[in-house]
């Protein structure tokens, strides 16, 4: 029987409608399976090098922390875990409760810190007395309300440390008596909203975002890409200037291999998944021992003659990863890459 309107039959019509039917729900199982591939972690793995450095930083940018050789560190959603001290779950914001950060205070490199006890941190700067911060008092003597801050547009809360850590870090920063407050993120995992220009990323989740990282709880840096940057600088810069947790010693020499990652494991337990290249700002020019910027705001100007992207005139060194399977890391473990099937 035909359609009068058209005079195509009513079988035609139909399997014709099967047809979509199927190729759509094709469609979507492939779609799903191709998610659902790209974001299972893989069972063969390719050694690629080792962590030569590891580093965490207590207080956003200040000078990463002091532990001894061959530490543990633990890797949880927040980011890293030395006893009671996590990465980046300290900050500094303005009177008006604004996020400061070194690159427009660069003498806040020179602010280090090292763990004396599981809770207890020591933390120093030039010309400053020693001021201490125990984590497990912090919460009972704070001043106990939030204050609404945000780190690059991602809105959060955040604790309030008090007024001896005003004063502190105002004097050393400031040279004045107050201006300056310390917060700290007191929560088990992340508040932050991914970060808008990380947003159209396809495999970022929330739990990525950690403390009070600028994008999420962990970067690696392959230091084969940073010996060929500073084969192009007129004067060598140190790895610790990209502020990096993992530094990878390729057991070959290649340049910007991570580029293509998608899966990473360090040592035998904890799994990252790559979730965006790391684009580059201002910070890695100041010098992590004098707190001065680079005169010639070098690495930055040398890196966006060859290493910016898709009309980005960010340059990208780095990559961000994201936590998807727990474990303890050291230096001198192997780092492998995901082989998939």
């Amino acid at each position: 029987m035909s359609n009068p309107a058209t005079g195509v039959s009513s079988k035609l019509l139909l399997s014709i409608g099967i047809g979509v039917g199927v190729t759509a729900v094709s469609g979507a199982s492939y779609l799903y399976y191709k998610y659902w591939k790209e974001n299972t972690i893989p069972e063969q793995w390719q050694r690629v090098g080792t962590l030569e450095m590891l580093e965490f930083f207590p207080i956003k940018s200040c000078a990463p922390l002091k532990f001894p050789e061959g530490t543990e560190l633990e890797c949880e959603v927040l980011g890293l875990r030395y006893e009671g001290c996590r990465d980046r779950a300290l900050m500094l914001v303005d009177k008006d409760d604004v996020m400061i950060t070194a690159r427009g205070y660069p003498k806040m490199v020179l602010i280090n810190s090292r763990l004396v006890t599981p809770t207890k941190l020591e933390i120093n700067a030039p010309g400053m007395e020693t001021l201490e911060l125990d984590f497990k008092k912090l919460i009972e003597e704070a001043p106990g309300r939030d204050i609404h801050t945000a780190v690059f547009g991602a809105k959060l809360d955040a604790m309030l440390c008090g007024e001896k850590y005003e004063k502190w870090f105002s004097q050393f920063i400031l040279g004045q008596e107050s201006g300056l407050k310390l917060v700290y993120h007191p929560y088990q995992e992340p508040l932050k909203p991914i970060d808008k220009d990380l947003a159209k990323e396809p495999h970022i989740k929330k739990s990525d975002t950690g403390a009070f990282a600028d994008a999420t709880s962990y970067m690696m840096m392959n230091l084969s890409s940073v010996d060929d940057l500073n084969k192009r600088l007129p004067r060598p810069i140190k790895p610790i200037q990209f502020r990096g947790g993992f530094y990878l010693k390729m057991d070959k020499n290649e340049p910007y291999a991570e580029d293509s990652y998608d899966w990473v494991k360090v040592g035998t337990e904890a799994v990252f998944r790559k979730v965006a290249p790391c684009r580059r700002c201002i910070l890695p020019n100041i010098n992590p021992e004098t707190g001065e910027r680079d005169p010639e705001n070098n690495p930055l100007k040398t890196l966006k003659t060859y290493r910016c992207f898709e009309n980005n005139p960010s340059p990208v060194l780095g990559i961000h990863l994201g936590l998807r399977q727990g474990g303890k890391i050291k230096r001198g473990d192997v780092i492998y890459v995901g082989v998939q099937k």
